[in-house]
């Protein structure tokens, strides 16, 4: 990835947190959040993947042009242009969906084949998860704002737009069981598939009690979940290979486990008496923060860096930095609105060191 590449999309990235903290300084009759979720998850993660599975360090053209709706897809939803949205966002899944079956095949096959790799599943299912958000936003948009087929309160775009954090959540998934030894005798291939059909179902109906308000039933799926990491990071710490890659997504893991536990309290919260959803605003900010910003970000920063590995840097001293500025500073920055900057230029270090600490070996070009 070039220098270029590599600060716009630090620059991209930071602008996403920046923009999380603006409703605090700027009144606006539009809503800051989904330019904070969308310049992250989608434009920033979304053109990764798909560089990722072109296998290219540079833009391509397919990229380029999901890349420029995706920031228009932003603005767009931003200012609730909501039809030349819609447009755009077929579109893009468009473009999705031309790398995705190039890349594997039309119908998804290598979910059910056996000899397909479980990394390989994941990363299938996260271009799949990307398309289909995209054609499933214009569903949501075209019934909410026109045709008001169905009336779900939770199923809002607000909602909705953090369903594109899924398929950086299975990119980084993928990456885990790429860095895997590859043998899977005895118990750890049937482990492995049990762990995408665990992770993959699991998402899927998580977001449908979501949008159905079953809040006990969110909790059940949730300790499941819960339950598939930890047995995902039991096999990554036995069969991962010792490189400077475990040890991010070694974070990850500890980022999505912290994420899986924030979220289960918040949901028995909401179940409890004398529930008040602005009162524990604080844990569900927490929850976000550690998911986008903590897991998400481990496999997109070794995406990013993926041809350059090992970098020159002592891992264990970022990790902790990363760690500090995605559960202590950004969540503060909510709570105390000055303490933001203090909390966007921790995170611009971040990934100033991720995107810019040099290379011990030059990989060559591609």
């Amino acid at each position: 990835m070039s220098s270029g590449l590599k600060i716009f999309f630090a620059s991209l990235m930071s602008l996403a947190l920046a923009f999380g903290y603006l409703d605090y300084f700027v009144t606006s009759a539009h809503s800051f959040e989904r330019l904070h979720i969308f310049l992250f998850n989608l434009c920033s993660g979304g053109t990764i993947i798909l560089l990722f599975s072109e296998e290219k360090r540079r833009l391509t053209l397919r990229t380029t042009c999901f890349l420029i709706l995706g920031i228009g897809y932003a603005i767009l939803a931003f200012l609730e242009m909501y039809i030349t949205a819609m447009i755009v966002s077929v579109i893009m899944a468009g473009i999705v969906e031309s790398i995705r079956m190039e890349k594997f095949s039309v119908f998804p096959w290598g979910f059910v084949r056996k000899n397909e790799p479980v990394s390989a599943k994941f990363h299938q299912a996260s271009l799949l998860c990307l398309s289909m958000s995209l054609f499933i936003s214009t569903a949501v948009i075209l019934n909410n704002q026109f045709m008001h087929w169905i009336y779900l309160p939770k199923l809002t775009l607000n909602v909705f737009f953090l369903g594109f954090s899924f398929p950086s959540s299975l990119i980084t998934m993928s990456l885990i069981f790429s860095y895997m030894e590859k043998s899977d005798k005895g118990a750890a291939g049937p482990l492995k598939e049990l762990g995408f059909w665990a992770i993959n179902l699991g998402v899927i109906i998580f977001f449908i009690f979501i949008i159905f308000e079953q809040l006990a039933w969110q909790v059940v799926v949730t300790l499941c979940l819960f339950a598939a990491v930890i047995m995902i990071l039991g096999i990554h710490m036995k069969l991962g290979l010792p490189q400077q890659q475990k040890q991010f997504l070694t974070s990850g893991l500890g980022f999505l486990l912290f994420t899986a536990v924030t979220g289960i309290a918040y949901i028995f919260l909401e179940i409890g008496p004398g529930y008040a959803s602005e009162k524990y605003r604080w844990l569900l900010r927490l929850h976000a923060f550690a998911s986008l910003y903590g897991w998400n970000l481990c496999g997109l920063a070794v995406i990013a860096r993926y041809y350059d590995f090992p970098i020159s840097l002592n891992s264990k001293t970022l990790i902790g930095w990363h760690w500090f500025v995605v559960i202590g500073l950004a969540p503060i920055g909510h709570l105390h609105p000055m303490l933001a900057f203090a909390a966007v230029g921790g995170y611009i270090a971040v990934l100033y060191t991720i995107f810019f600490t040099h290379r011990l070996a030059d990989p060559g070009p591609i």
